[in-house]
């Protein structure tokens, strides 16, 4: 299938220098909430880029459930696909589409297991068909059919009962800290406006880069 004519020109105003917040995190924070008013949908949705000690890279939509200065968490099963790329090589590259507005954010950097304590708060706030669901899957290992999936619920039900359900050992959160933030605004004729911020020892350095 031939789709190379599948193409539209980005409308939209530009990008300048003198419109981006010196500080990435509060520049983010600021097209998050464009993304949110704007009503895209699932505007947290990110893709996750990891690779492991063979070098593969390997890329799946995650959600974004916090982010502030210290970075932008995640969560999952520690015996993941994911996690285990990242226990082999601890940085990943996050992926923000919001293509309704014509933008994309990038973030790239080292990453780190979050705390017990946030975990459990998180947890804590999961809907109880989530929490259920986080004790039943061995995330990314094979299983012969879905109705074994669904034995496995049942029984994880019967075993909680109608009582609290705990935070498993094996669940918990990933931050990524950034150490480049890219943000990504579409232009006309793809003469797209592009600015990364670099952090370094003394901060964050903001350059503009050809489309």
């Amino acid at each position: 299938m031939d789709i190379g004519d599948m193409r539209r020109d980005f409308e939209s105003e530009g990008l300048d220098r003198e419109h981006l917040d010196d500080d990435p995190v509060r520049q983010f924070e600021l097209w998050f909430n464009d993304a949110r008013k704007a009503g895209i949908l699932e505007p947290n949705a990110m893709s996750l880029a990891t690779t492991g000690a063979d070098f593969q890279p390997d890329l799946r939509t995650v959600l974004l459930k916090y982010f502030d200065h210290d970075g932008f968490v995640f969560y999952t099963n520690y015996g993941s696909r994911k996690a285990r790329e990242l226990e082999e090589n601890p940085k990943a590259a996050l992926l923000f589409p919001w293509i309704g507005l014509n933008r994309q954010v990038i973030v790239q950097g080292m990453v780190t297991r979050v705390s017990q304590t946030e975990s459990l708060r998180y947890f804590a706030s999961r809907p109880r068909g989530s929490q259920l669901g986080a004790w039943v899957s061995e995330q990314s290992k094979v299983i012969r059919s879905r109705g074994l999936l669904e034995q496995k619920v049942a029984e994880i039900k019967r075993k909680f009962g109608d009582g609290e359900i705990p935070l498993p050992s094996f669940w918990g959160g990933y931050r990524v800290v950034p150490r480049r933030i890219e943000f990504w605004q579409g232009r006309p004729s793809r003469l797209h406006d592009r600015f990364e911020y670099l952090r370094s020892d003394n901060g964050w350095t903001i350059q503009r880069l050809q489309p």
